[in-house]
């Protein structure tokens, strides 16, 4: 076996930009489709070979370790001693069909199919707080391509079918000589005619116009689970657009909107709420009630409680999406101060101040303001 340096013309040290400007020199000169010659042909295979084990880096380091080509021999993509013509070797040079295949799906492979998928779909549906506590069963309308119902997707009119073009019969591409570095080849392009299906629809569906689907509004009922948030989105396979001529639906995504609750602050699985309660109440402790998502619920407020303190009811806040059982419902207490008082109020709290020694108060200093209080505090929940 030659060596694949000296077939291709280059050192050793060659770099991978040498070597392949060295096949490209002998490619132009030896393939087939430019030179008839036997011998060319012979010639153009050593080439190809040595082409193929020296521009793959791993190839090229188990040849130059052993003087063997590790098991690779034949002609690789060329298919032995079956020529690809200038398709194949214009896909060598510059990495692929370069708009040569056209309808043929890429290099004279066959016809293209009219039937292709559905794009997917986006739409948002806007949910409540609650939903988002419980989930729901909620119908959507949906604006989308569906398959005709007057040709089911074949883009004929009933009773009529496709028939074969008689341009390029069937192939979806005709060939034409083009004059090229490589002196004149043949090449494929698209056939114009039926623009590469390799068919021609000759009474397309009145209905759809030949497109096979047609423009629709649905109504569609779908389970959002408890848990879900803003951004969330749904996935539901084969729901989105119908594809034309026929093609497989898309699928739908359905993004959550929460509108915001009047009441309740949502935190990842829990609830916040704030509820007011009277200084007297505070002082003297209390029992509030609160409408939550589970009915009336009680809120005990110790005696003496303060504004910032947090009442946790358990297991009342959001259902979680990946996994089981609620959040917690979390009240935060403040306490509200009196601003109009009249005179029999003002007298009895003055007695009450004497009687705590408060006429005159000295104010003490907080190191740390109420908010980070109510922080820690909800921390430690």
């Amino acid at each position: 076996m030659a060596d694949h340096y000296e077939v291709l013309g280059v050192s050793r040290d060659a770099s991978a930009e040498e070597i392949k400007r060295a096949y490209r020199k002998l490619a132009r000169k030896l393939h087939p489709d430019v030179n008839p010659a036997p011998e060319a042909g012979d010639r153009f295979k050593e080439v190809t070979r040595a082409y193929e084990v020296l521009s793959d880096e791993g190839k090229r380091r188990n040849y130059d370790a052993t003087g063997h080509e590790n098991g690779t021999g034949g002609m690789g993509g060329f298919g032995g001693g079956d020529f690809g013509g200038f398709q194949d070797i214009f896909e060598t040079f510059f990495g692929g069909g370069g708009g040569m295949g056209g309808g043929m799906g890429g290099g004279g492979r066959g016809p293209a199919s009219r039937s292709r998928r559905g794009q997917d779909a986006l739409i948002t549906a806007r949910i409540d707080l609650v939903d988002a506590v419980f989930g729901v069963d909620k119908t959507i309308e949906v604006d989308t391509a569906v398959v005709c119902p007057e040709c089911n997707g074949s883009c004929c009119q009933p009773g009529t079918h496709p028939e074969t073009c008689t341009i390029c019969h069937g192939q979806g591409a005709v060939r034409r000589p083009v004059r090229s570095i490589l002196g004149t080849v043949m090449a494929a392009e698209t056939c114009s005619a039926c623009q590469g299906y390799g068919t021609v629809i000759p009474d397309p569906c009145r209905e759809c116009s030949g497109q096979g689907r047609v423009r629709d509004r649905t109504s569609l009922t779908i389970k959002i689970p408890a848990g879900v948030a803003t951004g969330t989105r749904i996935q539901l396979a084969g729901r989105g657009e119908a594809g034309p001529g026929g093609g497989p639906n898309g699928d739908l995504y359905v993004e959550i909107d929460v509108r915001p609750h009047d009441v309740f602050v949502r935190d990842g699985d829990d609830l916040l709420a704030t509820m007011s309660v009277p200084m007297t109440a505070a002082a003297l402790g209390t029992t509030l009630t609160l409408d939550t998502f589970d009915g009336e619920q009680e809120v005990p407020v110790r005696a003496g409680a303060q504004s910032g303190e947090v009442q946790v009811l358990k297991d009342l806040g959001v259902g979680r999406l990946r996994g089981s059982g609620r959040g917690d419902l979390k009240v935060t207490l403040r306490v509200e101060t009196p601003t109009r008082l009249d005179d029999e109020q003002r007298r009895l709290l003055e007695e009450l101040a004497v009687a705590r020694g408060e006429e005159t108060v000295h104010g003490t200093t907080e190191h740390r303001g109420l908010f980070s209080k109510l922080r820690d505090n909800l921390k430690n929940l």
